[in-house]
């Protein structure tokens, strides 16, 4: 649910104070959440409005129930991006809740990133069938993936609680999936109640599934029980019997870093060449990494953070690609040039159910394999002759 403070000309004027502590009351008196989370705005963050100190003074009026939270993250729109803004409250959830009574509980916690919330969902089954005692924040799975019941229900149960946060600062570690959207956070956390952090990439793959299971395995001290190989064994069988027709198809992607890095790397794993990747997040450090994981590429690769859609189309006009992946507005270049699109990532508006199939993890990455196939042997179908328009390839 999502509320606003409304700003209007006196507000930008005299500051949104006013405005927001009217809003911390309506949202408890009218919606009764246990916890409202305020991110600002350009205007607010310009004029400079001082977020904690409005919490306090609602408190002090009494607007803010007892046993009810207020917290904030700093979201000016001309800092970063969309991922900065979520990297920020995930590290709030960190500094308004973690706490630490000096003992160590026997659970880790896992900071998954901007992803789906089947995503999350499977990180979580994952984490399980280890035998692993988890914590994942933030966690929109069973929220925004929620089954139809045919009652309205305001707060879903599901999520991450408050208490849960709590724990967090008594975890015997944390492991942050993602440079971009997680690490901010862990290391938030390793500062104020010393939980000692892994950052790996996204585990969209084998070999990053892969580093993620073993790291679990590590911290947690448990083994890989016969559930978990037997997924990674048909990923890999999947991988050998798709190979031939993945081999040096060159691939356009455009998204969010985390996302990017992982992806890029299971393609270059898999024979394909990502030669155009661009992100509309700033940071070199995604620009090196790509590099890095592409370096081995016999071709030239664009690689540029802080890009935009025209850019790209630039790029893939001068040098065509087999397949382009990314979110939602790609739709728009795929048709101008002809090319074949798989949706991945954030947005997805036009096309229905993403928030349940998940890309993550062993069966996530052999999902993502049959939608590439597919998409090139369509493709394939569409511009065969007569005489090769075969029933098996």
């Amino acid at each position: 649910m999502a509320s606003t403070s409304s700003f209007t000309e006196g507000a930008s004027v005299f500051g949104g104070q006013a405005n927001l502590v009217q809003a911390i009351d309506t949202i408890f008196t009218v919606y009764d959440p246990d916890v409202i989370a305020v991110h600002t705005t350009c205007l607010s963050e310009t004029i400079g409005d001082d977020i904690p100190q409005i919490a306090r003074k609602a408190e002090a009026e009494g607007k803010i129930p007892k046993g009810k939270f207020v917290i904030h993250a700093n979201t000016p729109s001309y800092v970063g991006s969309h991922v900065t803004g979520f990297a920020n409250m995930t590290k709030a959830m960190v500094s308004y809740f973690s706490a630490s009574n000096g003992k160590r509980s026997e659970q880790i916690n896992i900071i998954p990133g901007y992803v789906e919330p089947s995503d999350m969902e499977e990180i979580r089954r994952i984490a399980g069938e280890l035998g692993v005692r988890t914590v994942i924040f933030p966690d929109t799975s069973n929220v925004l993936n929620r089954p139809q019941t045919g009652r309205f229900e305001m707060y879903p149960k599901g999520g991450v609680t408050v208490s849960a946060l709590t724990s967090t600062g008594e975890s015997k570690a944390t492991v942050a999936l993602g440079r971009t959207a997680s690490w901010p956070a862990a290391r938030a956390l390793d500062v104020k109640c010393n939980v000692h952090c892994e950052l790996l990439e996204l585990p969209i793959g084998l070999k990053a599934t892969d580093l993620f299971i073993d790291t679990l395995r590590t911290v947690a001290g448990v083994s890989v029980p016969d559930s978990i190989n037997i997924e990674r064994g048909r990923l890999l069988d999947i991988i050998t019997d798709m190979h031939q027709y993945f081999y040096h198809k060159k691939v356009g992607l455009v998204g969010d870093p985390d996302q990017l890095i992982s992806l890029a790397e299971f393609l270059v794993s898999i024979d394909m060449w990502p030669i155009h990747v661009v992100t509309g997040s700033p940071g070199k450090k995604f620009e090196s990494r790509i590099r890095e994981i592409t370096s081995e590429i016999p071709h030239e690769v664009n690689v540029k953070a802080g890009g935009d859609m025209f850019l790209f189309h630039q790029w893939i006009k001068n040098d065509p690609v087999d397949l382009m992946m990314g979110n939602t507005y790609l739709k728009y270049m795929a048709r101008d040039e002809d090319i074949p699109f798989i949706r991945f990532g954030f947005p997805i508006l036009d096309r229905i159910g993403h928030s349940y199939f998940p890309t993550v993890g062993y069966m996530g990455g052999a999902r993502l394999l049959e939608k590439i196939l597919d998409a090139l042997l369509d493709r394939k179908d569409r511009d065969s002759p007569e005489e090769s328009f075969e029933l098996v390839m």
